[in-house]
């Protein structure tokens, strides 16, 4: 009986251990975010995949940041957001945590989306992509469809949660061409998305940030006539506050 007994008691702690083990072996089996895939059909959506070192390098700070940006309005996109180097002040007595990566497109915001925007449990959401897919000659058919599975993975982890949807602005870079009707044409998508959707609302950069011919007003942009100037940080900021107030972002 005694033999059963101690060999019962031993097979009962290795059972535990292997539990105790599994369960902190699947913590922390995860401590740095999930690589970019290596192959493109193991992208998520659809169109142009753009990869670069210092993509995994952002990636990895967002992800020693994951506790203390919990509850943020994450702004996320790309150059032009993560650009936005005085995002902290310009937003004074908001929580605001920026998740901007320079290059990126639509596709490369809907692989990470759920680490380094929903996995914050976002107070709100700013997005600002498109300016690259459209510089990449990016169908935006394409565009609109990963745009619209970035809005279903929000409305699946909070149906009411405030999303703000920013146009991209101009631009007149002879090295990244955009055709006028091209951008145009997403723009009219992002502005389609907000519709019917009482979460969701819009900055229009595009419309006060260009000439009626669609070229930059020099005024909001540095000397690339692509990325913004100080102004135009400002410039976005001023638009986007009564944005928040009309979503009860405060």
């Amino acid at each position: 009986m005694r033999n059963w007994l101690n060999k019962n008691l031993v097979n009962g702690l290795l059972f535990s251990s292997f539990i105790y083990a599994g369960i902190f072996f699947t913590a922390e089996a995860q401590n740095g975010p999930t690589p970019y895939p290596a192959k493109d059909s193991d992208w998520p959506g659809k169109g142009v995949i753009r990869k670069f070192g210092w993509m995994d390098d952002n990636r990895k700070w967002f992800w020693t940041q994951r506790e203390k940006d919990q509850g943020s309005v994450v702004f996320v996109g790309d150059s032009l957001t993560g650009g936005w180097k005085d995002l902290a002040k310009a937003f004074p007595g908001l929580k605001v945590a920026n998740r901007g990566i320079g290059g990126d497109v639509s596709r490369g915001v809907l692989f990470r989306f759920q680490e380094d925007v929903l996995d914050l449990n976002p107070k709100a959401i700013v997005i600002t992509v498109g300016t690259n897919d459209l510089t990449a000659m990016e169908k935006t058919d394409d565009y609109a469809s990963n745009l619209s599975d970035i809005l279903s993975m929000i409305e699946k982890k909070n149906p009411a949660l405030p999303v703000v949807l920013c146009t991209t602005p101009p631009s007149a870079n002879p090295k990244a061409p955009v055709k006028l009707s091209e951008r145009q044409s997403l723009n009219a998508k992002i502005l389609k998305y907000a519709e019917g959707r009482k979460n969701v609302a819009i900055c229009d950069l595009y419309a006060v940030m260009a000439n009626e011919d669609g070229t930059p007003k020099p005024e909001f942009f540095g000397e690339d006539k692509l990325h913004l100037a100080v102004p135009g940080y400002e410039k976005w900021t001023e638009m986007i506050k009564p944005v928040f107030e009309k979503l009860g972002i405060k």
